[in-house]
């Protein structure tokens, strides 16, 4: 499927690796110009190669860190410089301390609301004048914990939700020149839980690794974890015109496993 985004431009926070990563590489695939941001120098230059191997389109990738509105202004800013404005908006962000509510500190609470929240608001807000000039696209990567909770991630369970209530509240007060919407990802096969799964295969909880993501997949229906690739997709399907009529919507992907 053709989604016409050639030369539009994108920017995703916090998409140097992981989920991020993987809806940049699919704006980049279907002909956008991308920018990311992270704050590890060792990838940021490995996802300027992967989104150059890609796409036929500019990459911009440089050390941001999200938790500054500073370095997020400044991001937005060298993107616009860059590409000569500003069509879409990702917005990604890694995941905060696991816990339970007992264990987690008033800092943790403040950290995760800045990690979350306010790279939001910092995002978004830098970049509104620059998706209004010709219309454009905002979309939130956050977690199908805003739906259903998890157990010991009382901070992604709560905070992550005022990125919903801002989700709702921005596609309207931002139509119809601008659309927001946000996707909800269950387990995806990222480093991060290849990492756990291959640490879990040493320490002999499991006999192999495809053991380990069978057992992480046990109550999707689908029987799997997702492909990164799979939300990448899914991403810059809404940022196009053929979700022109899609807005305010939070999207579950996660195989299934939400039962709310």
């Amino acid at each position: 499927m053709d989604l016409q985004l050639q030369d539009d431009a994108a920017l995703c926070t916090a998409a140097t690796s992981g989920l991020g990563l993987a809806s940049a590489k699919a704006l980049a695939r279907a002909g956008c110009d991308v920018a990311v941001c992270g704050t590890t120098p060792e990838h940021v230059d490995d996802a300027r190669e992967e989104l150059r191997a890609v796409g036929d389109g500019d990459v911009l990738a440089v050390e941001a860190d999200i938790t500054d509105p500073d370095e997020v202004e400044a991001f937005v800013e060298t993107t616009v410089e860059r590409f000569d404005g500003l069509d879409h908006v990702v917005t990604s962000a890694g995941g905060p301390a696991s816990g339970s509510f007992v264990e987690t500190t008033e800092r943790d609470w403040y950290q995760a609301y800045d990690l979350l929240v306010m790279s939001y608001v910092w995002t978004t807000r830098a970049a509104l004048p620059h998706l209004q000039d010709g219309g454009g696209t905002i979309t939130a990567i956050t977690s199908r914990s805003v739906r259903e909770v998890l157990d010991d991630l009382v901070l992604s369970n709560a905070v992550r939700r005022a990125v919903i209530g801002l989700v709702k509240t921005q596609s309207r007060e931002f139509a119809p020149a601008v659309r927001v919407n946000a996707v909800l990802p269950g387990a995806h096969e990222t480093s991060r839980i290849r990492e756990l799964v291959e640490d879990a295969v040493e320490r002999g909880e499991y006999d192999t690794y495809d053991a380990g993501l069978a057992d992480w997949a046990t109550d999707v229906p689908l029987g799997r974890i997702g492909d990164p690739r799979e939300l990448g997709d899914v991403v810059a399907f809404l940022a196009s015109d053929r979700a022109s009529y899609v807005t305010g919507v939070g999207l579950p992907i996660d195989g299934g496993s939400t039962r709310s």
